[in-house]
């Protein structure tokens, strides 16, 4: 028999062990939200692209750097006025000899003129400017922003998969507790029966065969209980790894509507608002963006420049070159070995295959929220068709337990009504379960968390809103 709350709470503060505290659905989102470590990771890649679109908006910003240097010469510069005309024309011989005499009599020193040194520094400020790039800093920039849109929404993909997830876990929890109370009641039920059929078999009532029968019947129920309590066992690991507890308890029930959710506003919803075609439509305008960027390769680039010495050694040089300038730049590209034209065809190849994508993309949403939407209807009609066999399944036990007491009936039959109402009560259990799991995937699809959370807050037992 099952303890109660108040017995299992005794049985724990006599064994020095505490209860964990029931945590609804709703509690148990928030805090996967909280510990995700996938949710974490995606979050980093949307907290990438966002740097990453700051960082392209500085593109069209100028750019101011300090350059320094340093320059060993095989020799000075210098110039020898004597390789200048009228000098380096003028044959000595010609000369009257007072005047050539006069000019061999000069040192050769005196006709050089040193412009640099041998070892040259320099140090100045260099700034850049770019004013036209053919539209390449904009379809950069747009692409940025395409990036950071795409990991938002793949971010909402991962988000609805750990939803769809955690619900399959969770209510695992609930279900596998009440298929285990089902497992506990037949082994008791049976054990009754196996008590009471020993003492008719005693009284030469019943035959050995029916005694056998019940026990090899309580035998089978016990392994059967004996795995249902190891499947609420991992069920409740599952589900308290996947929250980062030592252990869970769930307080959420399972739940059923009175009407369905309109299929046509779920398509709506979902044609409209689904991350992945989302997704795919900011690849669409990074495609874009990218044969933008490849077109600009062919039109100009138009900057602003300037420079400005800041250090420069004591030379003729120096103090013959100004210490700043400014100007207006353009550069055409007219041959490059970029294959320019290729990269705008593949460019243009992934706008169409991000199309094709999509396309193909809601067709498979619609096919799921389709099929997601009958599996729903499936699952109601089970559970209210089995309510019926669930009273029957009653009934019949009821009777055969009559019967067996006024030894009309069979241990046979005894323990097979006892079965049949098992199985029953499993069944349902399981079409219940699966009605809150095609419930969930419908709410996923169409973007409809918070419905499905206040459904869950809102009922605690199988019935309507």
């Amino acid at each position: 028999m099952k303890l109660t709350r108040l017995a299992c709470l005794s049985l724990c503060l006599i064994c020095g062990t505490t209860l964990a505290q029931p945590m609804t659905f709703n509690a148990a989102w928030q805090q996967l939200l909280t510990v995700s470590d996938k949710l974490q990771a995606e979050s980093q890649e949307v907290i990438r692209a966002q740097a990453e679109q700051q960082a392209g908006e500085d593109l069209g910003m100028p750019s101011l750097d300090i350059s320094g240097s340093y320059t060993h010469l095989e020799k000075p510069i210098e110039l020898d006025l004597r390789d200048l005309n009228p000098l380096a024309s003028l044959d000595p011989s010609s000369l009257p000899p007072a005047l050539g005499g006069a000019l061999a009599s000069i040192p050769s020193s005196l006709f050089v003129t040193p412009f640099t040194e041998q070892d040259i520094f320099r140090a100045s400020l260099q700034a850049m400017w770019p004013i036209y790039t053919g539209g390449k800093i904009t379809a950069a920039q747009g692409i940025h922003e395409a990036q950071v849109a795409e990991k938002e929404q793949q971010l909402q993909l991962v988000t609805r998969d750990l939803f769809n997830l955690l619900v399959d876990r969770y209510y695992a929890v609930s279900v596998t507790e009440m298929l285990m109370q089902t497992q506990g009641q037949l082994v008791a039920s049976l054990t009754e029966h196996v008590d009471h059929a020993l003492k008719l078999e005693e009284q030469g009532q019943i035959a050995k065969v029916e005694r056998l029968n019940a026990q090899v019947a309580l035998e089978n129920a016990r392994v059967s209980a004996g795995s249902a309590k190891r499947q609420h066992e991992m069920a409740v690991i599952a589900l308290s790894r996947m929250l980062h507890q030592q252990s869970v308890t769930t307080a959420s029930e399972l739940f059923m509507l009175s009407s369905q959710p309109s299929l046509p506003r779920l398509s709506q919803l979902t044609m409209t608002q689904h991350p992945a075609l989302r997704l795919l439509e900011a690849k669409e305008e990074q495609a874009s963006g990218l044969i933008e960027v490849e077109k600009g390769r062919y039109k100009p680039t138009v900057f602003l420049y300037g420079n400005y010495t800041l250090y420069e050694d004591d030379s003729l040089f120096s103090k013959v070159e100004p210490d700043w300038m400014v100007g207006l730049g353009v550069k055409v590209p007219l041959l490059s070995r970029d294959g320019r034209s290729g990269k705008v065809e593949a460019a243009k190849s992934a706008l169409l295959q991000a199309r094709y994508t999509k396309a193909q993309t809601q067709q498979d949403l619609s096919l799921l929220l389709d099929q997601s939407y009958r599996q729903l209807q499936q699952a109601q009609e089970e559970v209210v068709a089995l309510n019926t066999s669930l009273s029957l399944a009653e009934e019949n036990l009821r009777l055969r337990e009559i019967a067996f007491n006024q030894g009309l009936s069979t241990s046979i039959d005894r323990v097979d009504a006892e079965l049949k109402l098992s199985a029953v009560k499993t069944q349902q259990l399981g079409a219940k379960y699966r009605y809150v799991q095609s419930y969930a995937r419908l709410m996923a699809i169409s973007g409809q968390l918070d419905d499905f959370i206040g459904r869950t807050n809102g009922l605690n037992n199988f019935g309507d809103k």
